[in-house]
């Protein structure tokens, strides 16, 4: 079992920055495939990024270039630096984990957290 705990979002202008975090329980958390998420309401949960096989990591095209996923294994944490953001960048954030390599994008990791605001003004 992975319990994730999700913090650091909250309103910034355009262009500005904001530092996700995502805290999990579990003494494997290494092992675990994580991934970021985001949601609007009325549309689907919407791939952000995700750590593959051998820590490769896969970035939608919205966030290449903008956003970057880290990890710090002995902490049990994940981040995910988001720079230059718009304000469709207006979401709640989710990470994600899975015991198993999962195709990219997809939305069937096992655990979740409960999601972070993010709010991006024009």
């Amino acid at each position: 079992q992975v319990r994730l705990v999700e913090s650091g979002g909250g309103l910034v202008q355009a262009g500005g920055s904001l530092r996700l975090s995502c805290a999990a329980s579990g003494r494997t958390f290494s092992a675990y495939y994580v991934a970021w998420f985001r949601q609007v309401p009325r549309k689907e949960r919407e791939f952000v990024v995700a750590f593959g096989r051998s820590d490769n990591i896969y970035y939608a095209d919205s966030a290449k270039g903008r956003f970057t996923i880290s990890r710090d294994n002995p902490k049990n944490m994940v981040y995910l630096q988001m720079n230059n953001l718009k304000p469709e960048d207006t979401a709640v954030y989710y990470c994600a984990a899975s015991n198993i390599l999962l195709l990219v994008a997809t939305t069937k990791y096992d655990y979740w957290g409960q999601g972070t605001q993010v709010t991006v003004s024009s």
